[in-house]
């Protein structure tokens, strides 16, 4: 059995309907089971108030439910908004006033609850569980970090996701129902590869959650009972995984696909990859969120590896896509790229362009092509960085820093390690006093706790740093890469050694 995108019905009924389709962090469904437990949340979903194009919010973690809340979101033809339970309450309720979203599903409980303090503006009109969006036949919203703090709705259509899926069966040779590894949060685009590729190709998702997924025998032992032979991850969780000697070829036999994307993968990492696992094949892709997971893709073996010894390409553009370079900023085009950000007309006028009839996007990645029409990525033109894989935009910490109380002026920077990933996150903070010590800090002892409240736990600094001032650019905007400079030659000064070592 699989799922068809187009017709947003299960298909194939005949054909190993009791094989597999999620295997959860609580309970493992049969594609038979998952078809009727959708069917059912269709009936739930329905009876809640929910329609086509109405968006629903899905909140918990590795839940099969959460596999089957967006199956039957699917089927009924409402986008889903995945939310993982590592993001806190206050990031649900702007999400859900963005969306004007009165409820949403549980995947722990198995209902649709209230949103908590949603503050939803009342219309004078019946009470709807969210307000019907513009874009019609939508797959999924997902919302990225915000510069405002407020964070961004990426409208990804249904065209977009058949691409995706397209792509994946024509280039990355996974096989007859793939059996793919799904530790990354829902919230996070990764998790749309083996979302939609299981849904798709009739495989199965294994959902990992994250006490599951640290590194050790039992960790590797699921993954080989499962048959996992599709590892979907950044290449930051990749690299804790080697450090167990057990995570090779001879542990997981079945393994024989690394697909990659997220953050820029390391030739140190593909190539202890390639030692470990000499019958896989490791796929680096790369891509924007609002360009439906990924846009460019290259496999890379020992040639590859031999070629480039020292940064890897973003390979070329995937089938029926375009990406180009202008201006020294990586550009794409194509039916993947989204249908706008949410309520953000502003933020579309300068992102979003037209490019003989395709819908384009401006990445905000600076990026080159090398004269055998490879491409790469150079990092970030703005200041959103990416920790782990997940995209942050400082601008949103520093919003969350300014509530704290007192309400401080403080700049969120990130420290690189020598070859430009982000090792770790800190916090300079503006006191107005001439002699700026660590004891001034204008801020709670327990500031990381209330920050909890309004940031995701990868988000939130590992110090808060005292200054005089906050220093600024010729236009006048705060300068991180001044701070970070100051605080790699302070801490070389005093421990004769660099930070994020």
């Amino acid at each position: 059995m699989r799922f068809d995108l187009m017709t947003s019905r299960f298909v194939e009924q005949t054909i190993r309907p009791d094989a597999p389709a999620v295997v959860g962090a609580d309970r493992a469904l049969s594609w038979r089971e998952l078809e009727a437990e959708a069917a059912a949340w269709c009936d739930l979903a329905q009876a809640a108030g929910f329609a086509a194009d109405l968006p629903v919010i899905v909140r918990g973690h590795k839940e099969a439910s959460f596999f089957v809340a967006m199956a039957g979101a699917l089927m009924l033809g409402a986008p889903f908004v995945p939310l993982d339970t590592i993001y806190p309450d206050a990031r649900m309720q702007a999400i859900a006033r963005t969306l004007e979203a009165r409820v949403y599903f549980d995947a722990r409980t198995g209902s649709f609850e209230p949103v908590p303090q949603a503050d939803i503006p009342d219309t004078g009109t019946q009470a709807t569980p969210a307000r019907a969006l513009r874009e019609t036949g939508l797959a999924y919203v997902l919302f990225t970090s915000g510069t405002t703090g407020e964070p961004k709705g990426v409208q990804i259509g249904r065209e977009s996701v058949q691409a995706l899926v397209e792509w994946m069966e024509a280039d990355f040779a996974l096989g007859a129902a793939p059996v793919f590894l799904n530790q990354a949060p829902f919230s996070f685009d990764l998790a749309m590869y083996e979302v939609f590729g299981s849904l798709a190709l009739g495989g199965t998702a294994v959902l990992s959650s994250r006490a599951a997924s640290v590194p050790g025998p039992d960790f590797v032992e699921r993954l080989a009972t499962q048959g996992v032979d599709t590892w979907v991850s950044t290449p930051s969780f990749a690299q804790q995984h080697l450090l167990d000697p057990r995570f090779a070829q001879t542990s997981l036999p079945s393994m024989k696909t690394f697909l990659f994307c997220g953050e820029a993968l390391p030739v140190a990492l593909a190539r202890r990859l390639r030692e470990r696992f000499p019958a896989a094949r490791i796929v680096n892709t790369y891509g924007p969120t609002e360009a439906t997971v990924a846009t460019t893709w290259i496999v890379v073996d020992d040639a590859v590896l031999a070629a480039h010894p020292e940064r890897l390409p973003i390979g070329r553009a995937k089938r029926g896509a375009e990406v180009f370079v202008d201006e020294g900023e990586l550009c794409v085009a194509g039916a993947h790229v989204m249908r706008g950000y949410l309520n953000r007309s502003d933020l579309n006028a300068t992102r979003l362009f037209n490019r003989d009839g395709l819908r384009g996007f401006r990445t905000g990645d600076v990026g080159s092509i090398d004269p055998d029409g490879l491409l790469f990525c150079h990092g970030r033109i703005d200041d959103q960085i990416k920790v782990g894989g997940y995209r942050i935009e400082l601008a949103e910490i520093d919003s969350a820093l300014a509530v704290l109380p007192g309400g401080p002026r403080a700049a969120a920077v990130a420290l690189r390690r020598p070859d430009g990933s982000v090792a770790r996150i800190v916090a300079f903070v503006e006191t107005g006093a001439d002699d700026a010590r660590p004891g001034q800090l204008p801020v709670p002892s327990d500031w990381k706790q209330q920050l909890a409240g309004r940031l995701p736990s990868y988000m939130i600094p590992s110090e808060l740093i005292a200054c005089r001032r906050l220093p600024v650019s010729i236009n006048f905007k705060v300068d991180r890469a001044r701070l970070a400079e100051d605080y790699r030659h302070a801490h070389f000064d005093s421990r004769g050694s660099k930070p994020g070592r």
